[in-house]
């Protein structure tokens, strides 16, 4: 049961998707999120798949407190999800997805990487990526002010996306009813520490990065980089969207993944 792009392609190294028999699809969602920000875009893959949108931990029901690192969130995640499955990860759960694709080659079949890179934070050499300080910023205020802060995150998810309230509105309302505020700290963390760039070229299961022209989240150019990192990988620009792009144009997403699943 279903829990709850797109044009402008550019290839990445063509030729070496194989056609597969993906019928389970796992959704990740990003952080200051919820499972439920996948309704819709679960709904219209529902058809075809055996859809299951799940909480990172800490998230929804699940509230329980401890270490949220990353490893620790991808052995949560394997657990709870099917044997063998496709997933599709936005923003934070993108780099869920991309360390459990390494780590679980038999189990992630396919991957579908919306909003991803692989450090969010800038360092030498990767200037594609946010300020360590504007994470600490985050943490100061969300101590002070969750819901705030939260809504603040929600609009600057949405700026630039020629449907930005519509997109700010289903992120707030996704956000209200995700994790508290030691889950949420401990997920800035993760977003502060990670770099996956040295695991990419491990990752060999085919995949599709999928980034929005306008986002001021992720640079694009952060998902190009990733894409042209990845051994079997294609990046898709999606013009006129932001930081979540299902949100903005689903059927246009929602086909990609129904093409990128189906190969």
């Amino acid at each position: 049961m279903p829990m709850s792009p797109a044009g402008n392609a550019v290839p990445g190294k063509p030729g070496t998707m194989q056609k597969n028999d993906v019928r389970d699809v796992v959704f990740l969602h990003g952080w200051g999120s919820g499972a439920g920000i996948w309704d819709d875009l679960a709904r219209r893959l529902a058809p075809r798949f055996r859809v299951r949108a799940l909480p990172l931990p800490g998230y929804g029901a699940d509230t329980a407190s401890g270490t949220h690192s990353l490893q620790a969130i991808v052995a949560a995640i394997a657990r709870a999800a099917p044997r063998r499955c496709g997933v599709v990860g936005w923003s934070l759960g993108g780099e869920v997805a991309l360390a459990w694709a390494r780590r679980a080659g038999h189990q992630v079949q396919r991957l579908a990487l919306i909003a991803t890179t692989p450090c969010f934070t800038s360092r030498p050499g990767w200037r594609c990526a946010t300020a360590p300080a504007v994470l600490r910023e985050i943490g100061r205020s969300l101590a002070a002010d969750r819901a705030g802060t939260l809504a603040r995150f929600a609009a600057v998810q949405a700026r630039g996306d020629a449907h930005a309230r519509q997109v700010a509105r289903l992120l707030k309302q996704s956000s209200e009813r995700s994790a508290p505020g030691e889950v949420l700290k401990a997920g800035l963390a993760v977003l502060s520490n990670t770099d996956l760039r040295r695991e990419l070229p491990r990752v060999q299961q085919p995949a599709v990065v999928l980034h929005g022209a306008r986002d001021c989240v992720v640079p694009p150019a952060a998902g190009r980089r990733l894409a042209a990192a990845l051994p079997n990988a294609r990046f898709a620009l999606l013009r006129d969207c932001a930081h979540a792009p299902f949100l903005s144009q689903p059927e246009r997403v929602a086909r990609t993944l129904r093409e990128f699943f189906d190969e």
